[in-house]
């Protein structure tokens, strides 16, 4: 019977069940993985500084005082949009400097410890007072200061690498780089090391930023909830309390600047306006006492009338132009104020108050921008040349304004100069008396004006009250954000279990080695004949315990006997069978398997050779314990016959042939007639003849005895053979038109971590043969292998 290889590969799906098992048998990997996550979670928690969180609200409001309520006054402040617009301001630089100037921000007390150096605030140790300071340069390292008796202290601190120590008295004056102080007097635990910080407001506005964030209380609402993060929670309250405070109060000073601005304004024009008033009163006064003129007549009435209009007029006109040069200075002049606040009445000027509107919007963004990018930033000259664009934008639209009103006046001068020359026909008293009377309504009306904004300015003024109230303020709560232990500790523990699967798995997927049959068969269609188990024992370098077949019970014993059942049936219409056993490479159990093999032929009553057909590195005459004087290659080389070379061993089916002394040319022997004949001589004799060959990914001594023999036995050891191992038999098969070769696994152990994570499906015509891995049987009662120790039974006689 001819051995039939298959045509294909088995079809091969993933076990998921294996993998499991896989995972499984290296349990204490995963295990020592989570220890070591857990072990650095808690190192990590240990020297990470905790950070706290805490929160207040601000309520945006457009409330009217009593003022407002009464008088009617219209609130040019409103607003919509209110949260959005108004997170720009607080975050803008001048109000959380001014909150920085509402905490005691100065010195900054430290103390060390063992893991970390830890900030004292709110509390002050020992008191230190602050004589002078250099507004820049000053140094902003830390000082250590050290008790050294009740009455001096060591002062520490360090300049590149060198560090300076110098002791000092409580009370004595210290001028240290840029800093002039005093050390009032020691802290309560002289056994700790302090030290100290000096700080500018500039120093805080960094972790001040970095830490605020602002949301919406809900959508839609008035409502902004503020958060503030950081190390000391107690901090984190005092700052975000004085950001609110700051805030309000700024708030509310914004909203009184203009009508300040615009009082300002009145004041400067009407302190001119005054004087004018009382200079052309007095002259009118005195015009009418001299001349005694007390009626105009009715055309001079007429008269006066109309070049009284005409000069109000031209009084209104100059006004406005007056305001107008005001903002156009303020924008030449490039005041990088947020409020310009221009509020004048009229189609053309609603249009500069938008354009104005929008230049503070940009403002308030720089000054927003400007916290977190430096000045030449790629961000801020975007909104500088924003703000350029709008202030160009502003100029014309002001010189088109200052054109109409020019030309406004000019029309009112004319009218004026025509009403004048209806004057001229009066009497020359009358004509002086007009002129007086006009210059004192005109300058009169307009002074009661300007007196009437002011005061509605200033009732505006007292009209204002914050757009913005305080709903909750900040405590020092203790809600911990950073490192959250729960989750530290959880996602470190999946790290581990993650990591050590990983680790198992990567393991599995770069390993080289052949361990299970799913291996080979995915490597090869040569079938495979049997599955030899790991020998249930010591073996020594001579295979002697082997040959006695100390356990016929044992799975390594019934492994044997599988292979020699499908043994039996290859090539069975030969009554005697020559066996040629190989393998890629030395070291795979190949004459291990051929001893076994021999003697368990042999307890069936079947005359069974073993030849040591390795004549380079043959110790099978070790295992039998006869010398290695004559043998195989004395035959070969006709120097002893075939009865002085066969050994006869114990068991009275078993013979033995040693491989001889090493020859010189063990290759040229193998391929003569003489190998030929022995090998029909002992086939005539024995049931089997069992060759054990030289490695054939070694050497090509095994050739000659491959091509000859009835059956062709790969040995491929778990373990020990590299995956290519399993292609030989197919390289074989093919280069030598051979239909015999086949396959046997060797020292295949109980490991679930070394198997494939493959199953095999031997559906579809793939021709196999009958056998079993044996695994997990030995608890069935057919077997006698000693059950392996538990681990837990391991540690106890350690322990004992």
């Amino acid at each position: 019977m001819e051995v039939q290889n298959a045509n294909k590969l088995p079809v091969q799906s993933i076990d998921y069940l294996k993998v499991l098992k896989i995972l499984w048998s290296r349990w204490y990997w995963i295990a020592a993985c989570i220890f070591i996550s857990l072990s650095i979670a808690y190192v990590f928690l240990w020297y990470t500084p905790k950070v706290y969180s805490t929160s207040a609200s601000l309520k945006f409001v457009e409330e009217k005082s009593e003022i407002t309520e009464l008088l009617a006054v219209k609130n040019i402040y409103d607003r919509t949009n209110k949260v959005q617009t108004e997170t720009y301001v607080i975050q803008s630089r001048d109000v959380l400097l001014n909150a920085i100037s509402r905490l005691n921000y100065r010195v900054s007390y430290f103390v060390k410890g063992r893991v970390r150096t830890s900030e004292l605030y709110p509390e002050i140790p020992f008191p230190i007072e602050i004589i002078s300071q250099d507004s820049i340069n000053f140094y902003r390292g830390l000082f250590d200061i050290k008790t050294v008796s009740h009455k001096q202290f060591e002062l520490s601190y360090s300049i590149g690498e060198k560090e300076i120590n110098k002791d000092y008295n409580y009370g004595e004056t210290i001028d240290l780089l840029g800093t002039k102080f005093k050390v009032l007097s020691g802290p309560a635990n002289t056994g700790s090391v302090y030290s100290i910080k000096f700080n500018s407001k500039e120093d805080f506005l960094g972790r001040v930023i970095g830490s605020l964030t602002m949301r919406e209380a809900a959508k839609s609402s008035n409502v902004l909830m503020l958060t503030v993060t950081d190390r000391n929670p107690v901090f984190a309250a005092d700052i975000l309390n004085a950001i609110l405070k700051e805030y309000v109060y700024f708030d509310g000073y914004r909203r009184s600047m203009s009508a300040s601005q615009t009082i300002a304004f009145i004041n400067q024009q009407l302190q001119f306006l005054s004087g004018q008033v009382k200079t052309a009163g007095t002259a009118l006064a005195n015009f009418k006492s001299s001349t005694r003129i007390l009626n105009l007549s009715s055309a001079a009435a007429t008269s006066t009338g109309e070049v009284l209009s005409k000069n109000d007029q031209k009084k209104q006109l100059e006004l406005e132009e007056l305001t107008i040069k005001q903002l156009e200075d303020r924008i030449k002049n490039n005041l990088n104020s947020s409020e310009y606040n221009f509020n004048v009445e009229g189609k053309v000027d609603a249009m500069l108050a938008g354009l104005v509107e929008r230049l503070n919007s940009f403002f308030l963004e720089k000054e927003r921008k400007l916290a977190i990018f430096t000045p030449n930033s790629d961000q801020i000259k975007a909104i500088d040349k924003q703000i350029d664009d709008i202030k160009k934008a502003i100029i014309t639209n002001i010189q088109n304004y200052k054109d109409r009103n020019s030309r406004l006046q000019r029309y009112v001068a004319k009218e004026i100069s025509e009403a004048e020359r209806d004057v001229t026909s009066l009497p020359a008293t009358e004509r002086n008396y007009i002129n007086l009377q006009a210059d004192f309504d005109i300058n009169q009306k307009v002074f009661s004006y300007l007196f009437e904004k002011k005061l509605e300015a200033q009732i505006s003024k007292a009209a204002v009250v914050p757009g913005a109230t305080i709903v909750e303020e900040a405590t020092p709560g203790r809600r911990l954000i950073s490192p959250l232990p729960g989750k530290i500790y959880t996602y470190a523990f999946l790290w581990g279990i993650g990591v050590g699967a990983g680790l198992i798995l990567l393991i599995r997927i770069i390993n080289p080695y052949i361990y299970d049959k799913e291996t080979v068969e995915s490597l090869t269609s040569i079938p495979i004949i049997g599955v030899i188990r790991e020998f249930p024992g010591f073996i020594d370098n001579d295979n002697t315990q082997a040959l006695s077949v100390q356990k016929p019970k044992s799975i390594f014993a019934e492994s044997v006997r599988s292979v020699r059942t499908n043994l039996s049936f290859l090539a069975g219409e030969k009554k005697s069978k020559v066996i040629c056993i190989t393998s890629e490479i030395s070291g795979e159990g190949k004459s291990f398997v051929s001893i076994n093999l021999a003697s368990t032929l042999a307890l069936i009553d079947k005359k069974v050779v073993l030849v040591a057909a390795d004549l380079r590195k043959s110790k099978l005459h070790k295992s039998f314990n006869t010398d290695n004087q004559k043998g195989l290659s004395t035959y070969l080389s006709k120097q002893h016959d075939l009865d002085s070379v066969v050994v006869k061993t114990s068991n009275e089916n078993l013979d033995f042939i040693p491989s001889g002394p090493v020859p010189p040319n063990p290759s040229e022997l193998l391929h003569t007639q003489q190998l030929r004949d022995l090998i029909a001589r002992l086939s005539e004799i024995y049931d089997f003849v069992l060759l054990d060959t030289a490695p054939v990914g070694l050497v090509s001594d095994s050739i000659p005895l491959i091509r000859h023999a009835d059956i062709n036995l790969f040995v491929i050891r778990s373990g020990v053979s590299r995956l290519n191992a399993a292609t030989i038999p197919d390289r074989l098969s093919g280069e030598y038109k051979l239909n015999n070769v086949v396959i046997v696994l060797n020292a295949v152990t109980d490991d679930a971590f070394h198997t494939r994570y493959y199953s095999s499906n031997y559906t579809g015509g793939t021709y196999q043969y009958y056998y079993s891995d044996y695994s997990g049987y030995s608890g069935d009662g057919y077997y006698s292998d000693d059950p392996k120790p538990k681990w837990w039974n391991i540690y106890k006689r350690l322990k004992g």
